[in-house]
């Protein structure tokens, strides 16, 4: 029996909604041993802007291998909305690794901590099955975009989400990557979207996706911004409690985790 593109589109679309509610659970009680959560026993590690560079690769070089065979490949309206996601992951995969491997290398900073290889695998592996979809949806399972009456609408709705997200997460990552050249161990962050949260980066970052969940109009637009949730709440809620307990009174009390106002 032949295993059609259509049938490993549709288990892959499976498998994405089905890892959610225990990444959400298991990231509850157990956080990914990088950055503020750094510790022993999870095997070798590399240098983070190398993990950065490499788990986050494929978004970009299968992207680039999927979209020229998908049956929407030269529309225009297939590679206009496709930007958006290549935007995001150029800059998660080249230039913030690059600002890292800066922040190491001025001031003879050098990072406090490896990256965990079986980290960088699993993060590889997400990022094989979300490029897959999120390119393969776009470049050749939508609905023929000709017949889409609502197309510039939702895209410009999202668009517009989406940016205000991407300025978010690059202004709060840049933040952080600056108090890394500074040294001398973590700081507080200060000013901008740090006054409301304590990870604004992540708080873009969900944002990004819910734009593009509105852009795409999608199941798989919308079961990454569900599993982003799933992933980056947790981590924003533990590095919450990381500051709260590393700080004391020194830390605004008034700043929720990742979502302004709420929680």
């Amino acid at each position: 029996m032949v295993f059609s593109d259509q049938s490993l589109f549709h288990y892959a679309l499976l498998t994405f909604f089905l890892i959610g509610p225990p990444t959400f659970i298991s990231l509850r009680f157990l956080q990914a041993p990088y950055g503020k959560h750094n510790r022993p026993g999870w095997g070798p590690t590399i240098f983070p802007p190398l993990a950065w560079f490499l788990m986050e690769s494929p978004t970009l070089w299968l992207t680039l291998l999927l979209f020229p065979i998908g049956q929407h490949a030269t529309n225009s309206k297939a590679l206009i909305l496709m930007s958006p996601f290549l935007i995001h992951y150029f800059n998660r995969t080249c230039l913030y690794p690059l600002r890292l491997y800066l922040s190491t290398t001025q001031r003879n900073n050098k990072p406090a901590s490896g990256f965990p290889v079986s980290v960088a695998l699993m993060a590889f592996g997400f990022n094989l099955l979300n490029a897959y979809l999120q390119v393969r949806w776009v470049s050749h399972y939508k609905e023929n975009y000709q017949s889409d009456g609502w197309f510039w609408w939702k895209f410009l709705a999202g668009v517009l989400v989406f940016l205000l997200g991407m300025w978010i997460n690059v202004w709060s990552d840049g933040v952080l990557v600056g108090l890394k050249r500074e040294g001398g161990g973590y700081k507080v962050p200060r000013g901008g979207c740090f006054e409301l949260v304590s990870c604004p980066n992540y708080f873009g970052e969900i944002v990004e996706w819910l734009g593009w969940s509105l852009m795409t109009w999608s199941c798989v637009g919308f079961g990454f911004f569900l599993y982003t949730c799933a992933n980056l709440i947790p981590r924003a809620l533990a590095n919450h409690k990381w500051y709260l307990d590393k700080f004391g009174e020194d830390y605004p009390r008034s700043r929720k985790a990742v979502i302004p106002f709420l929680y």
